[in-house]
């Protein structure tokens, strides 16, 4: 197994850890990150040397603050966001159906991308400062495929999931134990050694069964998922738009944008 210089790979026993190593941005995701972590997980559901796989952001301040924008200054087309969209619902589903138990070690940031991907685990263990969220709304006038929207619901409900994206809503510690979106709020120095806990009981259940648990449970949320290609108009709507441009922009230039609906 091959780590990158963004994506770090490391085996602890039978236990495998990925660290998203960008700290000074806030672990933000590059496509090569991307594109690393689905070949990582198509790589580890083949090794019958690995049971568990732990996600952990590098730093200790965030997860993943999202997917880094400076790449959306390159879209021009609708097809460039259905690309990118796609490309996250594939590496989302890589991760989901991984046949091993996967837990997402969060320490603060867990924004956009980031929440996706946590979103995509089955455990989520999160320090006491915590924050999480898809504040597109306010930020880059985009939207998230309905595949990640179908598990936002799934893990918070519809009326929470309505104050996340259209609200702009940021879910703290407490709430997120409180809602079931994370399994523990752990202090950062006590955090990791947690999560080796948990691994360590994982490993000593039986395997099928937990295999098989974790599979029922994922058809049943693809069962209530929408079709694909249900949201390319909805995707093609925002990411085409004037507004996602200007903000866009405005972002990477550290100025304000002003929304305009078009």
């Amino acid at each position: 197994m091959s780590s990158t210089d963004e994506l770090l790979y490391e085996r602890e026993g039978r236990v495998a850890w990925l660290s998203f190593n960008r700290p000074k941005v806030r672990n933000a995701m590059t496509w090569g990150m991307y594109d690393s972590l689905e070949r990582i997980c198509l790589e580890l559901n083949e090794d019958p040397e690995i049971d568990v796989v732990v996600l952990r952001g590098s730093g200790g301040e965030a997860f993943v603050a999202g997917t880094d924008i400076k790449q959306f200054s390159s879209f021009s087309q609708a097809q460039d966001a259905l690309d990118y969209e796609n490309r996250i619902d594939r590496v989302m589903a890589t991760l989901e159906s991984l046949s091993k138990p996967t837990i997402a070690l969060i320490e603060g940031f867990c924004i956009g991308g980031g929440a996706a991907i946590a979103m995509a685990c089955d455990f989520r263990y999160c320090t006491p400062d915590l924050k999480f969220g898809v504040p597109i709304a306010r930020t880059l006038g985009n939207c998230v495929s309905m595949n990640n929207v179908s598990r936002l619901v799934d893990l918070v409900g519809p009326a929470r999931a309505k104050e996340v994206l259209m609200l702009a809503s940021i879910i703290k510690a407490d709430e997120a134990k409180q809602s079931g979106l994370v399994t523990g709020v752990i202090d950062h120095q006590d955090i990791e050694n947690e999560v080796r806990r948990v691994t360590e009981k994982l490993q000593s259940f039986a395997p099928l069964t937990i295999r098989a648990s974790k599979e029922a449970i994922r058809r049943c949320q693809k069962y209530r998922s929408p079709e694909d290609g249900q949201d390319e108009d909805l995707i093609a709507l925002c990411y085409t738009s004037e507004d996602f441009h200007g903000a866009v922009d405005a972002f990477i230039n550290k100025t304000t944008h002003t929304w305009r609906g078009r």
